[in-house]
């Protein structure tokens, strides 16, 4: 098992760059293909981006371990919200990348009877799932924060809860949302993993939808969104204090 964690770790950031360039060509083929680029360059382009995913396949085959061992970790995670999240989140990882390996062997030849659709589908609903929780303990940890935010700066609350009775009730409206974007804006600004994290998975989020037929796109807003996403990780592997801990 020990050994499987440190395979991942070290293809972790060539596969971060094996992403980026797969999701940069869907991009570019996309454009190109709405520019009226000839047939034989798209085919060359999409070639380039089937490689690409391969060879993302072949780096990943290390990760169900160290997404189990990840499980494992939260599982001692004193806050129950987190410990559910984080854990199920890993749970899923592992499931997705362990459906995402056998995939690579049917692509690869080695399964050549296997049904690469269904198996396809299967691990992007693992991925779906694990991003759902994601965003759900992106939102906890806001959350967390804003009411500290909240307990901390405001002491003379009742003066402002006073300014909100004398106001109409649409105006009310209007200010608590004015406060509450604030707030956000400035816990977000100042928490830059949170930041990164919401940004990274917001944007993951709809590759899944995709695929899965629940939010159709098309394959240049997919591409941009897997781009982004692949940036924000390479950030987090070059400069590892933007990456949020559980």
């Amino acid at each position: 098992m020990d050994f499987w964690v440190q395979f991942s770790a070290q293809s972790q950031a060539k596969e971060r760059v094996f992403r980026a360039a797969q999701y940069a060509c869907t991009l570019l083929g996309y454009t190109l293909q709405k520019n009226g680029v000839s047939a034989d360059f798209l085919t060359r382009i999409k070639q380039l981006e089937a490689h690409m995913s391969l060879g993302r396949k072949l780096f990943r085959l290390g990760n169900s371990a160290d997404a189990l061992e990840s499980a494992k970790r939260a599982i001692h995670l004193s806050d129950v919200v987190l410990r559910f999240c984080v854990t199920v989140s890993n749970l899923n990882r592992a499931m997705y990348f362990a459906c995402d390996n056998i995939l690579w062997a049917g692509k690869s030849g080695l399964l050549p009877h296997m049904d690469q659709e269904k198996w396809s589908q299967r691990s992007f609903r693992y991925y779906f799932f694990a991003l759902i929780l994601n965003l759900s303990r992106d939102a906890y940890e806001i959350r967390l924060l804003m009411e500290r935010e909240v307990c901390g700066k405001h002491p003379k609350g009742s003066k402002t809860r006073h300014a909100l009775r004398a106001d109409s009730s649409l105006q009310q409206l209007v200010l608590r949302l004015k406060v509450q974007l604030h707030l956000l804006v400035h816990v977000l600004r100042s928490n830059p993993p949170l930041l990164v994290d919401v940004v990274k998975n917001a944007c993951d989020i709809f590759i899944p939808l995709d695929k899965l037929g629940l939010y159709k796109t098309n394959p240049g807003f997919v591409g941009l969104c897997g781009l982004t996403s692949s940036i924000l990780s390479i950030l987090t592997i070059v400069h590892p204090w933007l990456k949020l801990k559980p």
